[in-house]
């Protein structure tokens, strides 16, 4: 049923406007429509029953086949009335209805006849009407009228036809594109819209020939477009022949018909130069500087969506060229107090990315004003650019978090408070000098803080950092409050919390006991059981004695251990005299599994593997290499890839395979299916050339003897490479087998086969594979404990990149590493981001990596790359890892 269109008014905003659709049902509609069949025919009543006819559709309404024919044969009757406006709603419902094709030839002989028409309306609508419903078969029948109606000299009949041809590209691009010389004659046309419609059809007929494009474009730059749809239309045509041409800066062709087109007498052509000027690929300040020009003209027009365009333009080379933006500063500033709150944010978020550091407290000023006035989405794209801005003048922090701390007392929406809480945090750690004072601004949120999930991030970070302050027992009153006047959960971690504080600060302990113990008769069972335990754990008896080491791992130490590992583990075991031996439980994070690329049955991603779930593949990889005795002594397998498809979808042979890394060896277990039900394959096996891996060598293979239809084997080739070293190289296959025919009647197969071959996909081993992704819960505090004995910085050019994202993507699957705390995410603005990342390497040695990147506006990228590990020749590697990539 469809719901009331309710209109506020300036003078009465409790009355509603209502839909005139209201209550309207397919079936009361549907006799309605048999007005149609009545002989003498009220044009105003059917175009009202068409109305709602195409109401029901467009909300998603579907008719039955036996409906939508009685609706459609009921509306082809209507023809025979000579009402305008009638006509008009009869096209539009032939459109809508789609008829087959048997239905389409009772409609036609009407349709061709409205389109040698003398009322052009008719034409012009028939035209439309035929194009959309009829096939490849008929068209070619109507093809001298279409032609015909592209040159007319009624533009509305011409623009039809030219529209229809574009639709019809799709579906039949030969006939189209017989149409060139027309469509070439519609692009002189002095309509506005024959021009802009005949130089879409003509871009998309030429679309797959550059040369011809480039021609086009090199034809209408000469001065030939009046139409100012066209002109911009040509503006993109030519930004994506700049982009094509691959030229630097310097000799970048028609770059002066963009600046040319920046002195167009239409707005709309003189944004589109703009715009595209400041987004052609590596531009320089001279290039950007009479785009910028025009921008800062558009900042002070009286319509709202010229202002709206200059200023996101603006905002997106702000990006990159910050400095080129500078000279609009002022005029920004008067944004700000926009009517349009999109406007005065985009306005806002500018100015922060462009100003300088003397600037800085006089946009505090503004902004403060400004930020009651708009949504919350808008103030997150406020609250990141501040963040950002306090990065960058670090020294400007006292204003920037003051700003912070005095937004978060205000009201809003959880998503707008975790924005800002989140860039204090990020502000904490990255400007030592803040600590203090932000600690103090998160505690006095938590006071009044009505979000759970808020409250217990806030208090899990103050009991990393609150203890390494100058005077930790500030926090402690803040920190107890939350467990009088919270719920559960927050008052569990406000336990946790202060336990953190006894354990790290030995001269607090005694004051701890004491809160602790009280702790004990609280009505939740979570709260009592955690009181209970660090009391226990922490010793001493509340006496000023300094913690154990093993207490604080405890406390502040990071489970190494993915958690849905665990929980598997703790699932599948079984009491018995054993304990549960967290060692045991696998430390690496499977990823998921690949997409299926065939049908079901014919070539699934697992193909041949053992059953999915991260622990269970693992253990079942194990005990499969075990029981091979060639593969026996080869010692404890280290970690098993995700399956790699070594095959194309739908074809003869399914392959993938997955690669078994050891200490000094690694196994290729080739998963083979047969999809031929006429075939039998045996002695199946792989054939490896590692002519282009030097420092691996084949020790051994083994084949799968038989091979039915559709039933999984695996093939297995083992290569013994050096001790010690992260050898990486490419392998060509070749799929090696005897097949013989199979009777399909008995299914029995002849006893004489022929041998035959089967080339499959290269396969790589690279130095991803010898790490595993394994998470830390708290990457500082893992960090700082592995110490600085083994640490290694070194600074890397990573060239020109699309993005800081991809640049950050790159590496993080270069090195195979899990990303810690969220940091894989890089923000669409940012120009400098911090990675962090863990895993284990080869030989289980741990591994935590740090990276800091940074793009200039050239788009190269530079990166810190910092390397803690439990060896030194690990992170000597990691670095030649990315030194030599």
């Amino acid at each position: 049923m469809a719901q009331p269109l309710v209109k506020k008014d300036d003078d009465r905003d409790d009355e509603a406007e209502y839909s005139p659709f209201l209550g309207i049902e397919k079936g009361a509609v549907l006799q309605e429509a048999r007005v149609f069949n009545d002989p003498q025919l009220d044009p105003r009543r059917c175009s009202q029953v068409i109305t709602k006819l195409l109401y029901l559709l467009n909300q998603g309404d579907s008719f039955t086949k036996v409906e939508a024919t009685e609706v459609f044969f009921s509306v082809t009757k209507l023809f025979q009335s000579k009402d305008l406006g009638l006509r008009r709603m009869v096209y539009l419902i032939i459109k809508e209805l789609s008829p087959s094709a048997d239905e389409v030839i009772i409609v036609t002989s009407s349709l061709m006849k409205d389109m040698n028409s003398k009322t052009d309306m008719y034409r012009a609508n028939a035209i439309r009407v035929l194009c959309r419903i009829t096939d490849g078969t008929l068209l070619t029948q109507i093809e001298r009228y279409l032609k015909q109606a592209i040159v007319d000299k009624n533009p509305v009949v011409a623009s039809a036809a030219l529209v229809s041809g574009i639709h019809l590209l799709q579906t039949n691009p030969e006939i189209v594109k017989r149409w060139s010389n027309e469509v070439q004659e519609a692009v002189q046309s002095r309509a506005a819209l024959v021009q802009f419609h005949a130089l879409a059809l003509l871009q998309q007929i030429r679309q797959n020939d550059r040369l011809a494009v480039s021609k086009l474009v090199t034809s209408l730059t000469r001065g030939t477009v009046r139409s100012p749809l066209a002109q911009c239309l040509l503006i993109r045509y030519t930004s994506q022949v700049i982009r094509e041409s691959n030229t630097q800066t310097g000799d970048r062709p028609f770059y002066d018909f963009l600046e040319s087109c920046l002195r167009h007498k239409a707005e709309m052509v003189i944004f589109e130069a703009a715009r595209a000027i400041t987004e052609l690929s590596g531009v320089t300040s001279r290039e950007l500087t009479p785009a910028i020009t025009v921008l800062q003209l558009f900042l002070s027009s009286s319509k709202p969506v010229l202002r709206f365009a200059a200023v996101r333009t603006l905002n997106k080379v702000a990006m990159t060229h910050p400095m080129a933006v500078t000279n609009c500063n002022i005029d920004m500033e008067s944004l700000i107090s926009d009517q349009n709150r999109s406007i005065a944010t985009l306005a806002i978020t500018t100015l922060l990315k462009t100003g300088n550091e003397s600037s800085v407290d006089r946009l505090m000023k503004q902004i403060t004003n400004f930020m009651s006035d708009i949504a919350d989405e808008f103030k997150i794209v406020v609250v990141e650019a501040i963040r950002s801005l306090c990065l960058k003048f670090p020294l400007k922090y006292r204003s920037l978090m003051n700003f912070l701390s005095n937004i978060l007392r205000e009201e809003g929406g959880f998503e707008y408070k975790k924005a800002i809480v989140d860039s204090i945090v990020i502000l904490i750690r990255d400007i030592p000098e803040a600590k203090e004072s932000g600690l103090l601004h998160l505690c006095e949120f938590i006071e009044d803080c009505e979000f759970t999930y808020l409250s217990t991030q806030i208090l899990h970070f103050l009991g990393i950092e609150g203890p390494k302050t100058t005077d930790p027992s500030k926090y402690i009153r803040y920190i107890y409050n939350r467990v009088h006047l919270e719920n559960a959960t927050v008052r569990a971690a406000a336990v946790s919390t202060l336990a953190k504080f006894g354990a790290m600060v030995d001269a607090l302990k005694p004051r701890i006991f004491v809160l602790l113990r009280r702790c004990i008769f609280d009505s939740d069972d979570e709260v009592r059981d955690r009181a209970t335990l660090y009391l226990n754990t922490l010793g001493g008896d509340g006496e000023v004695v300094e913690t154990d080491k093993d207490v604080k791992i405890f406390l502040f130490g990071d489970l190494d251990i993915p958690l849905v590992n665990l929980e598997t583990s703790l699932k599948n075991y079984e009491p018995s005299d054993e304990s549960f031996d967290i060692d045991s439980v696998p430390k690496e994070v499977k990823s998921q599994p690949l997409v299926e690329k065939k049908a079901p049955g014919k070539k699934p991603a697992g193909l041949g593997a053992p059953p999915a779930g991260p622990p269970s593949t693992v253990d079942a990889y194990e005990r499969l290499l075990s029981s091979i005795p060639e593969f026996s002594n080869f010692g404890k397998l280290f970690k098993s890839s995700s399956p790699v498809e070594l095959t194309e979808a739908e074809t003869e042979y399914a392959v993938n395979v997955v690669k078994h890394i050891f200490d000094r060896h690694v196994v290729f277990q080739y998963n083979c299916i047969n999809t031929i039900p006429e075939q039998l394959l045996e002695n199946v096996s792989v054939i490896v050339d590692a002519s282009e891996a030097e420092d691996f060598a084949e020790v051994t293979s083994k084949p799968v003897r038989s091979l039915p239809y559709d039933t999984p084997g695996q093939t297995f080739v083992a290569f013994e490479k050096p001790d010690g070293i992260t050898a990486v190289g490419k392998f060509s296959n070749t799929l090696r087998f005897i097949v013989k025919e199979v009777d399909p009647s008995t299914g029995e197969a002849e006893e004489d086969g022929v041998e035959d071959e089967y080339q499959l996909e290269d396969l790589e081993v690279v130095a991803a594979d010898y790490m595993m992704k394994v998470g830390v819960s708290n990457f500082r505090n893992a960090w700082e404990s592995m110490g600085e004995d083994f640490e290694r910085v070194d600074e890397y050019g990573l060239g020109p990149r699309e993005s800081l994202a991809e640049a950050v993507s790159a590496v993080i699957n270069l090195l195979g590493m899990q990303p810690c705390e969220g940091t894989e995410a890089v923000a669409a603005n940012s120009r400098s981001h911090t990675c962090l990342l863990s895993g284990v390497f080869l030989g289980n040695v741990r591994v935590l990596v740090r990276l800091q990147f940074g793009i200039e506006g050239s788009r190269d990228v530079a990166m810190k790359l910092a390397v803690r590990s439990e060896d030194e020749a690990v992170g000597d590697a990691i670095h030649e890892i990315v030194s030599c990539s």
